[in-house]
């Protein structure tokens, strides 16, 4: 396949997790410790600085200056089992069938959350989140090896935000975005099955031709492995994000907060290794120049979905406070991603994904068990934005998934306290058959033309710990 990949890591990247983050899509969906013992449904409590992410009108709420430093680890399992993947040609691309090893032992995500009182109507507050993530590395030889070998996606966003309280009953919030994202992927290229395929057809004289004149020796496309495409690239993107609380009471408030769309123009490299398809270099550069497959730069557009979300939180007694959340996103953002190849004859890779929107809900509850330690437990569903299994990518074997969340806060001084939080996530039987509309050749277009049929089993655990003081 094509470099051009870098839309998939991405564009879907940016779309929104798979294995390794847990909201749908590739969005890492905890941002805040305390929000994850709660399964994130807690986002109209602001009852710390992370509610800068959660929603800025709840800075509103908050006291004198807080600061709020944690780090969630993830900690994943996959397999993938192959159920026929084939060739352009229709052919068995071979290779290993099956696969338990390609996510990561573990991964972190860091957050940190800073808030201060400027008056009793104003507040000011600043989030430094992960948004979105990714890691995974297939084999090299893996059944879907020329649709992905490796995928890793890093993002930051800063997120610096005012809140304003006219009264006791009403605050208004307001953020600004500035979104770095980083990624880079790596896939194989059908150098075996288009070597077949110009023998079948007997087109495979006139790369004899160019092989003898080139100094090469034609004997050695008697052994033939696959050439590698890598491309990696960056960008800066930025939006907004607002948010609104409504508290009739002390102990009730519902608070609703929407996080915009952002553009990113993401630029990079896209480079083709040829050099261990035979042992003769001159037959690999001849091959490498009929593949129309050359060393360029990289680009593609893309938009970030953005979400709406509405929650409520209150307080039952002494003991006992119930929260929910509804979030929706708007994922049908991610269509099909065309990447471009400037100063190049090779046409775009159109990677389809035509995502849906998708809804997750989220009910949590707080339990005081003493002045210095509180619990919290919080279950969610989360629906995946993949339509089907003919548009679910290797990329992302993402899966409507059920989560179950266990966590607490613990008084350490009346300044400072800790979070603790663990989350299991169980995702549903994910079944691929995606098959790529492009084939080796073509000019028009860029694509191994390869089909991946298989199925992931997934779940996942997430631990987080915080630490918060107050000034």
């Amino acid at each position: 396949m094509t470099p051009k990949y870098l839309t998939l890591i991405i564009a879907a990247a940016l779309s929104a997790a798979s294995v390794s983050a847990h909201a749908s899509g590739y969005r890492f969906g905890s941002q805040s410790v305390s929000s994850q013992g709660t399964a994130e449904a807690n986002g109209a409590e602001a009852a710390d600085a992370s509610t800068v992410f959660a929603n800025p009108a709840g800075m509103a709420r908050l006291d004198g200056r807080q600061l709020m430093g944690g780090v969630t680890a993830v900690v994943p399992h996959s397999t993938f089992n192959d159920n026929g993947s084939t060739r352009f040609t229709g052919t068995p691309t071979g290779g290993l069938t099956s696969q338990d090893d390609f996510v990561p032992k573990a991964v972190a995500a860091p957050s940190l959350y800073y808030t201060q009182k400027v008056n009793d109507q104003w507040s000011a507050g600043m989030g430094v989140f992960v948004p979105y993530g990714t890691n995974l590395s297939y084999d090299w030889n893996w059944s879907g090896r020329y649709a992905l070998t490796n995928i890793k996606l890093v993002s930051v966003t800063l997120n610096p935000s005012v809140s304003f309280k006219p009264n006791e009953h009403h605050a208004f919030g307001f953020g600004l975005n500035g979104e770095f994202m980083k990624a880079k992927l790596g896939q194989g290229v059908d150098v075996p099955g288009s070597v077949a395929a110009a023998r079948a057809t007997g087109s495979s004289a006139a790369l004899l031709r160019a092989i003898v004149a080139a100094g090469g020796n034609p004997a050695a496309l008697a052994s033939v492995n696959d050439a590698h495409a890598s491309v990696d690239g960056k960008d800066w993107g930025f939006g907004w994000n607002v948010g609104y609380m409504y508290m009739p009471t002390e102990n009730t408030r519902f608070g609703i907060a929407y996080r915009s769309s952002i553009k990113h123009e993401l630029e990079g490299g896209a480079d083709w290794d040829f050099s261990g398809v035979t042992a003769d270099q001159k037959v690999n550069a001849v091959l490498q120049s009929v593949s129309h497959h050359v060393d360029s730069d990289a680009l593609v557009e893309l938009r970030t979905p953005e979400t709406l979300s509405i929650n409520g939180f209150h307080q039952f007694n002494d003991k006992w406070a119930g929260m929910f959340d509804v979030t929706w996103t708007k994922n049908s953002r991610m269509q099909n991603i065309n990447i471009q190849f400037p100063g190049t004859e090779s046409g775009d890779e159109v990677i389809r994904q035509q995502w849906k929107n998708t809804v997750r809900v989220a009910l949590g509850a707080n339990y005081k068990l003493n002045d210095a330690v509180t619990l919290r437990g919080g279950i969610a569903h989360d629906d995946a934005p993949v339509r089907n299994e003919r548009l679910r990518h290797a990329a992302l074997p993402d899966a409507d998934r059920l989560q179950l969340s266990f966590g607490a806060n613990w008084k350490v001084s009346p300044n400072s306290s800790i979070d603790l939080a663990y989350s299991y996530l169980d995702f549903k039987e994910a079944r691929g058959s995606y098959a790529n509309d492009c084939r080796p050749g073509l000019t028009a277009c860029t694509g191994n033309g390869e089909t991946v049929r298989g199925t992931w089993n997934t779940h996942l655990q997430l631990v987080g710990l915080a630490y918060n003081y107050k000034f």
